[in-house]
């Protein structure tokens, strides 16, 4: 793991549209809309059970205990309309080489299409490059050389700024 975040710092970054922070506990409802709106394909563990767990008190527990480090999922913050579509950071991974972060994101469907996905991801990216990882995996076992999902490739095949 890289010293990406000094102990009780939290990470926050800045994008022309977004923000990228920590959850804030009354942002558990959003997170519950993230799990209704996931594709069945998703892992079971990673979407509402029978029960209907997790509950939007289960999140706002996770949220007010989760201790804040340089992994993590950030929340994504529109600027303009001050509102969280997501999430977006870095998560730890069994697969490659140890101490490499995978790349996640998942974005409110609503807000799809409009490059905030795009943005988000390489904010972190750029992140993870300054904070001395040299590799971050995504979801599909491939890896980003500081490497994108097939998702992950659209979203991220072309920087904005070019390079």
């Amino acid at each position: 793991m890289a010293d990406g975040a000094t102990p009780g710092h939290e990470v926050m970054l800045e994008t022309d549209r977004l923000v990228l922070r920590p959850w804030r506990v009354a942002e558990a409802a959003l997170q519950r809309e993230l799990w209704t709106e996931r594709d069945p394909r998703v892992p079971p563990h990673r979407r509402i059970d029978e029960d209907g767990n997790p509950t939007v008190a289960d999140l706002e527990e996770s949220i007010r205990t989760h201790q804040t480090s340089s992994l993590g999922l950030l929340a994504v913050e529109r600027k303009a309309a001050g509102d969280v579509i997501g999430y977006c950071g870095l998560i730890e991974s069994d697969r490659g080489a140890a101490a490499e972060p995978e790349l996640a994101f998942e974005l409110l469907r609503r807000v799809w299409s409009q490059g905030y996905a795009t943005e988000a991801s390489w904010a972190v990216l750029d992140w993870a490059r300054s904070s001395g990882y040299e590799r971050v995996g995504h979801g599909l076992g491939l890896e980003h050389r500081l490497s994108p999902s097939a998702g992950q490739a659209r979203v991220l095949r072309d920087r904005p700024d070019g390079s």
